[in-house]
C-alpha cells in the first residue's frame, strides 16, 4: 500500500512538472496599433523592423511565441485616442504622435517648444533620449498615471513647410490659413498666420478644398500623402526635427510577459527608435528629390528670414517653461536641457532662446 502510494506521489510530481514545463512555452498574442498609415515612416518601422525583430528574437532565444495582432490607419485606433487605447488596455503597443496629447503629456512637445532645432533625426532623437534619461518624470508620468510603459521616443524628419502659394518672407505669411498639430501652431501665429489644428489624414482633401492653404510638414508627409497635388510649394524653412511620438506598452500586459520576452521587446524598441532618426535622415533627401521629380516647385530660404521668423518666437520658450513650471511640470529643467544637448551635438541655434 506504501509503495502505491509512493509510486502516485512521484507520479503526480513527474506529470506537474509536465504540466509546469508546457505552461512555461507560451504563445503570447500581442494586439499593435497606430492611428497613423503605414505609409508614415514611423508606422512602416512599426511594421517592417519592430514586429519582425521581436518575433524572431522570441522565436530564437526563448521556448515562446509571439503572434502579432497589427492594425494601422486607424483601424484599432484614431490618431488622437491612442494614448487611451494603450491605458484602457484595447491595444497592447500603440504608436502615436504626443501633438495630440496637450492636456495629458504638455511637456513631451519639448522639442516643438525650441523650433529651427536641428534638422537631423538621427540628432533629435539622440537628443529626446538624454532628455528622457535625465529627467525621470519624462518615462514616470507613462507609468503613473496611463498605465503604460513607455518603449521608444520616435522622431520625423525635418519640417518645414508645404503651401499652395509661393512666398519669400515670413511677412508673405500675414493672414493665410495655414495647418499645423498642437504646439507647432504657435509658430504659425507669431508669424501672424491663421492656425488651423489638422491631421495628416484630412490634410489632402482640407487644402483642396480651401479649408487652409497650407501645413507645416515634413518631405515625406508630402510625398507620401500626396499633398504636392494641392499644394505644390514646399519650402526649407528649417524648423527642425522634432522627436514627439512615442512607443508605448501597457504596463499591466508587458507586467505579464515572461522576463526574458520583456527584455527583447525593451531592447528591439531602443533600435527601432535609434532607427527613426538613420532612416528619416536617410529618406529625407530622396524625398526632396522625389518632391521635385512629383512637379513640386522646392526651395530653401535664406538663413536672414530663419532668423526673423526666431526672433519672432524669442520669448516664447521662457513663457512655455515658467507656464510649465507653475503646473508642477520640470519644464525649465527640461528646455534647459534640450538646448543645451543640442548645441552638444553641434546645433547652432539662429537664435539662442533663454529659458531661464
Amino acid at each position: 500500500m506504501k509503495s502505491a502510494i509512493q509510486f502516485s506521489a512521484a507520479a503526480l510530481a513527474a506529470l506537474t512538472i509536465g504540466f509546469s514545463t508546457s505552461a512555461e512555452a507560451e504563445t503570447i498574442r500581442l494586439r499593435i496599433a497606430s492611428g497613423h498609415p503605414a505609409v508614415n515612416t514611423y508606422v512602416n518601422l512599426m511594421q517592417t523592423f519592430f514586429v519582425p525583430e521581436v518575433t524572431k528574437r522570441v522565436a530564437e532565444r526563448t521556448n515562446h511565441k509571439i503572434e502579432f495582432i497589427e492594425g494601422y490607419g486607424g483601424s484599432m485606433v484614431k490618431v488622437a485616442d491612442t494614448l487611451e487605447g494603450v491605458q484602457s488596455g484595447i491595444i497592447d503597443i500603440g504608436g502615436y504622435c504626443l501633438c495630440f496629447e496637450p492636456s495629458n503629456l504638455p511637456l513631451h512637445a519639448f522639442q516643438v517648444m525650441l523650433p529651427f532645432g536641428t534638422m537631423s533625426a538621427e540628432k533629435s532623437v539622440k537628443l529626446a533620449r538624454a532628455v528622457y534619461d535625465k529627467v525621470p518624470y519624462m518615462t514616470k508620468v507613462f507609468e503613473e498615471k496611463y498605465g503604460q510603459k513607455h518603449l521608444a521616443a520616435i522622431a520625423d524628419n525635418g519640417y518645414n513647410l508645404t503651401t499652395t502659394f509661393d512666398w519669400n518672407k515670413v511677412a508673405d505669411l500675414k493672414g493665410q490659413k495655414l495647418a499645423g498639430a498642437g504646439l507647432n501652431l504657435k509658430w504659425l501665429e507669431f508669424a501672424g498666420a491663421v492656425p488651423v489644428q489638422s491631421s495628416l489624414p484630412e490634410a489632402y482633401t482640407a487644402m483642396q478644398t480651401g479649408v487652409y492653404n497650407g501645413w507645416i510638414m515634413f518631405p515625406s508627409g508630402v510625398v507620401n500623402f500626396k499633398m504636392y497635388e494641392v499644394s505644390p510649394y514646399y519650402t526649407e524653412i528649417g524648423f527642425g526635427s522634432i522627436t514627439w511620438h512615442a512607443l508605448t506598452m501597457n504596463r499591466n500586459r508587458f507586467n505579464r510577459l515572461p522576463k526574458e520576452v520583456q527584455d527583447i521587446i525593451v531592447e528591439v524598441a531602443r533600435e527601432y527608435e535609434a532607427k527613426t532618426g538613420t532612416v528619416n535622415d536617410a529618406n529625407y533627401p530622396k524625398q526632396i528629390e522625389q518632391l521635385k521629380e512629383l512637379g513640386a516647385k522646392v526651395k530653401s530660404l535664406p538663413d536672414d528670414v530663419r532668423i526673423d521668423w526666431a526672433n519672432s518666437l524669442k520669448d516664447w520658450p521662457k513663457e512655455k517653461a515658467a507656464e510649465l513650471d507653475k503646473a508642477g511640470l520640470p519644464g525649465t529643467q527640461v528646455l534647459e536641457l534640450a538646448l543645451e544637448e543640442a548645441e552638444k551635438l553641434g546645433h547652432k541655434w539662429p537664435v539662442r532662446y533663454q529659458v531661464k
